[in-house]
């Protein structure tokens, strides 16, 4: 599971190469996408009015609900100091989850945001995608 954080999909939404790259293989592979978490949605979409309808026309990206259980857990996270509503949804995306096999790979414009332990790629690193 590929995980694009409040950075990444403003990032996407602006045009960041690497980025559309992905989510243009991610349409032409079934059953592939870039999820965002809806939190990181809403904190982009505060940012820039454009990026939520940018991002939502591309077919290889879903959203993240906020369910019960994500709601429950994300505010936990954020009592417990993990960071903001985005930050911690975008954790909470990335836990080992039973419908995803495999390790979660979060992208992000800030990898200080996120804890030891989360595989969190910078959008700008070399070797992203063989830039």
């Amino acid at each position: 599971m590929i995980i694009l954080d409040t950075s990444a999909v403003t990032a996407l939404a602006g045009g960041h190469k690497a980025l559309n790259l992905l989510a243009g293989n991610m349409a032409r592979t079934p059953r592939d996408f870039l999820y965002v978490p809806a939190l990181c949605l809403l904190q982009a979409e505060t940012r820039d009015e454009n990026v939520s309808r940018v991002v939502l026309a591309m077919s290889g990206v879903m959203v993240d609900d906020l369910n019960t259980v994500a709601a429950v857990t994300v505010g936990t996270m954020m009592r417990d100091g993990f960071g903001g509503p985005d930050t911690c949804h975008a954790l909470y995306c990335a836990l080992p989850r039973a419908e995803f096999t495999g390790t979660s790979i979060l992208l992000t414009g800030v990898e200080d945001a996120y804890p030891p332990g989360t595989l969190a790629i910078d959008i700008d690193s070399p070797g992203m995608l063989g830039f």
